[in-house]
């Protein structure tokens, strides 16, 4: 689904208050469930450690650039690190890890851009994935979403917020973008990644307020290299597209047109082709996002670019350290 603009207005401001007015009670219902179920389940210790990076909101925020960050650090260091997801959109639950013939039907797009750097394995339930991945030697699991699922035990939290829109009108869904009550979930957040726009972009008053008392991280993603010359027709599925296409233009893309679509969209053989028309009426080049270019069909990827990021921590340092004892109790001993 694409969020509603309303999702990111704060009360006072809000464009849509009778919408959120009639969904409020809907919203105090799924949060009153989230809760029970975090409060009820008795978390499965897998023995060894286990970070979480998470999100408050619905919606993309840089998770996986982030789990992406922790496991290439780790393994760097001999650290036996894996990825464990859900796999979102993919059609096999597992525990089963990613293998090269798999596609984003199988297993979902981000569990695909995690195996390009890690092994990583596909588990509905987090407590079964976590429990293969140590049976096959994992040493730590970096679990990219979660931070609502409480069934594993975790030894680091970090919560990822989008620094332009926060946590948008404070609700629940479906009156707002959380997915549960914000105060239990910072609480049991380590730390937050704040991922910014741009390396100057000015944190507002509001959300400065309610992130104080925490361990904050701000960061960005940066691109790989600049866009490709000449004009470009963008499109991405992603929880916020306009993230993608305001940051091709700030790297001197030339987007003659774009088009979003709902986040982990499915794309057809038909949409790829209805693109390729569109982008050749302005003589212009497809280019998306990394997560987009894994769901397309494999025959259309060839005319496509695939514009990759990598996040950049502005405060490495304290990153470092709150991943020194993981480090310490997880390295090889000589």
């Amino acid at each position: 689904m694409r969020p509603p603009e309303f999702w990111n207005h704060r009360e006072g401001r809000d464009a849509a208050p009778m919408i959120r007015t009639l969904l409020r009670p809907f919203g105090w219902i799924y949060g009153w469930a989230a809760a029970r179920r975090i409060q009820t389940t008795q978390s499965y210790d897998v023995g060894i450690p286990v970070i979480c990076v998470g999100n408050a909101t619905m919606g993309g925020t840089g998770k996986t650039p982030v789990a992406i960050y922790l496991l290439k650090s780790l393994r760097r260091l001999k650290i036996d690190a894996v990825g464990l997801t859900r796999g979102y959109g993919g059609l096999e639950k597992g525990p089963m890890p990613v293998q090269n013939g798999h596609t984003a039907v199988d297993v979902g797009d981000e569990p695909l851009l995690l195996a390009r750097h890690a092994p990583v394995w596909v588990s509905a339930g987090r407590d079964d994935g976590a429990r293969a991945a140590r049976s096959h030697g994992a040493s730590v699991i970096v679990m990219d979403d979660g931070h609502q699922n409480p069934q594993l035990e975790k030894t680091l939290s970090l919560l990822v917020v989008d620094a332009e829109v926060g946590f948008g009108n404070g609700c629940v869904f479906p009156a707002g973008p959380l997915r549960e009550k914000l105060t239990p979930s910072l609480e049991r957040a380590d730390a937050v990644i704040l991922m910014k726009p741009a390396p100057d972009y000015e944190i507002d008053e509001v959300l400065t307020e309610q992130l104080k008392g925490k361990i904050v991280i701000p960061a960005f993603l940066a691109p790989a290299g600049p866009p490709p010359k000449g004009k470009l027709y963008a499109f991405a599925g992603i929880g916020r597209p306009n993230k993608f296409f305001d940051s091709l233009r700030r790297h001197g893309g030339e987007i003659v047109e774009e088009m979003p679509y709902a986040d982990h969209y499915k794309y057809r053989d038909e949409d790829i082709e209805s693109l390729f028309m569109l982008a050749s009426e302005y003589e212009a080049s497809l280019i998306t996002t990394e997560k987009d270019y894994v769901r397309l069909p494999k025959g259309y990827r060839k005319g496509v670019h695939a514009w990759p990021v990598s996040v950049q921590f502005e405060d490495e340092l304290t990153l470092r350290r709150l991943l020194h004892p993981i480090i310490e109790r997880s390295k090889p001993r000589k």
